[in-house]
């Protein structure tokens, strides 16, 4: 997903892996790495704030979880002005 050319999340499944999600997470990201399911993003995205949560298939998806993790994330790349309003 994007916001004006600005990547804030990536979603997908990997075959019989389950779901991914990778968001960046400037505030949250060192305790989300803690986290047994979640590294930091490949491509030299981690260095950047950038962390990857895997669901393997049956697994419970924390949902409100991953709603703060993508508006952390939107917010981290939206223009002050917008990121405010959330």
């Amino acid at each position: 997903m994007k916001f004006r050319r600005k990547i804030f999340v990536f979603l997908g499944r990997e075959g019989d892996a389950g779901f991914r999600v990778a968001v960046k997470l400037p505030r949250s990201g060192p305790f989300a790495l803690d986290m047994p399911n979640c590294a930091p993003t490949g491509y030299g995205l981690g260095p950047s704030g950038w962390v990857t949560a895997t669901f393997a298939d049956g697994e419970e998806v924390p949902r409100d979880l991953l709603r703060a993790w993508v508006r952390e994330s939107y917010q981290a790349v939206a223009p002050k002005k917008l990121a405010a309003l959330l």
